[in-house]
Formats: C-alpha cells, sequence, structure tokens
C-alpha cells in the first residue's frame, strides 16, 4: 500500500518522537509513504485568525502536491488533518478562493482524500489486517483513548466517527489486544495553542484530563495529536496522584507489531514509559 505523506512541522520538530513513530509503525504494516513535494506549513491555528483566504490556500496548495503522489494523503497531525480536510471542503463550496494559485485546481484539490491515523487504520487498512498483524498483545494495558478537538469536529467537515463519543481509537486499541477503559472527557480540550500565553488554563484543563483518565482506571493515555500530546505531557506536575503515561497512537500499534521501544521515539516522552511498558511485558 502506497500514500502520500504530510509531516507537517509538528512531525519534523516539536513532536520529532511522533513522527518517528509514524514511519515505523507504516514500515511495519507495510505502507509505503511518500512525502508531499515541496509541502508548506498548513498554518495551523495561526492563518485561520489572519485571513480565511490564506487558511484555505495553505491547505489547498499542499493537497494540490499531495496530488501528484495519489488520490489520497495521510496527515497524522491532527491540526494538519484539519487544516487541510477544510480546504478540501472549501475547494467545493468557495473555488474561487483558490483564483490566482499557480498551479492549484478546485477540482483535483477537492478530489484528494485526507486521512486522520485512527481514520487511515480503521478505513484504509482495515481493523481486520491490523488484528493479523499483532505479534505481541496489549494485553494487560487499560489505555484511555483521548481525541481532542480536532480529529472528529466539525462533523460535517471530517465526516469520520462519532463527534461526541467516537470509538475508532477504542477499536483499534482492542485490535491491538489492549482493554480502553470508558470514559466521557475524551474529546475535551487540552488547551491548545494557550500553552504558552494562559499555562494556568492548560495546566487545569490538562489535570482535569489525566485525573478522570485515572479516575476511570486508565493506566495511559493515547492520542493521535501532538499538541495535545505535548499539553498533557508536560503539564502533569499538578496532578495528584503523579503522572499517567502519554502514548501516540502508533507507539500502541507499533508495540503490537513486535517493534522495540527505541524504534519508536519512546525515549524522546517527557512522562517515562518503560515502567508501564516492562510490567506489561512489553519492553
Amino acid at each position: 500500500m502506497r500514500i502520500a505523506y504530510f509531516p507537517g512541522c509538528s512531525l519534523h520538530g516539536t513532536a520529532r518522537d511522533y513522527g518517528e513513530s509514524v514511519v515505523a509503525c507504516c514500515r511495519a504494516l507495510g505502507v509505503e509513504l511518500v512525502e508531499v513535494p515541496d509541502w508548506v506549513c498548513c498554518g495551523a491555528s495561526t492563518a485561520p485568525t489572519l485571513s480565511h483566504r490564506l487558511a484555505v490556500g495553505l491547505g489547498a496548495i499542499n493537497l494540490a502536491q499531495a496530488a501528484q503522489v495519489g488520490d489520497a494523503v495521510l496527515a497524522p497531525c491532527a491540526a494538519c488533518y484539519n487544516r487541510l480536510k477544510m480546504a478540501g471542503c472549501a475547494a467545493q463550496t468557495e473555488p474561487k478562493l483558490l483564483d490566482g494559485l499557480e498551479g492549484v485546481e478546485a477540482e483535483k484539490v477537492a478530489a484528494v482524500r485526507v486521512y486522520s491515523m485512527p481514520e487511515f487504520l480503521v478505513e484504509r487498512y482495515g481493523l481486520d489486517a491490523l488484528r493479523e498483524k499483532v505479534t505481541r498483545p496489549l494485553a494487560g494495558l487499560h489505555p484511555a483513548a483521548y481525541y481532542g478537538c480536532l480529529l472528529v469536529r466539525p462533523p460535517d467537515v471530517c465526516q469520520f466517527d462519532d463527534p461526541e463519543q467516537p470509538h475508532s481509537m477504542d477499536d483499534i486499541l482492542r485490535a491491538l489486544g489492549g482493554e480502553p477503559v470508558v470514559w466521557y472527557n475524551k474529546t475535551d480540550c487540552c488547551g491548545g495553542m494557550l500553552s504558552p500565553t494562559r499555562t494556568e488554563v492548560v495546566s487545569a484543563l490538562t489535570q482535569r484530563l489525566v485525573e478522570r483518565a485515572r479516575q476511570a482506571g486508565a493506566d495511559c493515555l493515547v492520542t493521535a495529536c501532538p499538541m495535545c500530546h505535548m499539553n498533557v505531557e508536560s503539564r502533569q506536575a499538578a496532578c495528584r496522584d503523579g503522572r499517567l503515561p502519554t502514548f501516540y497512537l502508533t507507539d500502541m500499534v507499533g508495540l503490537a507489531l513486535g517493534l522495540r521501544p527505541e524504534e519508536l521515539g519512546l525515549k524522546r516522552h517527557l512522562v517515562d514509559t518503560l515502567p508501564l511498558l516492562q510490567a506489561a511485558g512489553l519492553a
């Protein structure tokens, strides 16, 4: 299987561990990632505050570049995924926004299917195929799947999973042999880009997330968003019951496929994951 790959800024920088995990995981699954040629920043949360046309244009440029590789693109970062999905929708409903962008045709942009990591594993790869690849089940792990804001919202744009009670990551974790907990804060906001400017807000939000996950019986958190991962990991100091290891979804997939923690970039995580993995016989 071959698919265009949009790493975005985070997976080449602050979330380098996620980038390593995605690449290693896809290699183990037999998925060939072809990095989108000459990609540019998707604009994330900054461009939409400045100009709607700028925000759409950045995403459209990347989709036009992805179309050179194929009819679909994998965007593991939740923010990148959301911006590219928005651009694809705008290419259908507001094609004039793309006027003047060299090499960008609204019809071709709208035709590129954008996948998040959970969506790719469920709808493109398939849970049955994933289950067959498992060599080291995640038995004994009780993760809390944390979706955040951008993987399933707005629902008319993402058109994947339930926007209030999503289950795709839970389904993936079960296919890997894990036992995800039932909890009701899986789409709560982590504070997003407020981290550098309103740390007290982000600390309160992430502390509540960690405590609610722990109350539900979780021994770790699993996310597919580098911003959520960074906020949850870096703001746990105030948590009353200690820190909760936080994994990327691809970390879980890689471990279940028999990959070593160092292949997945786990040594770069701020909260040590090895004690939990050793206790579960996964490291």
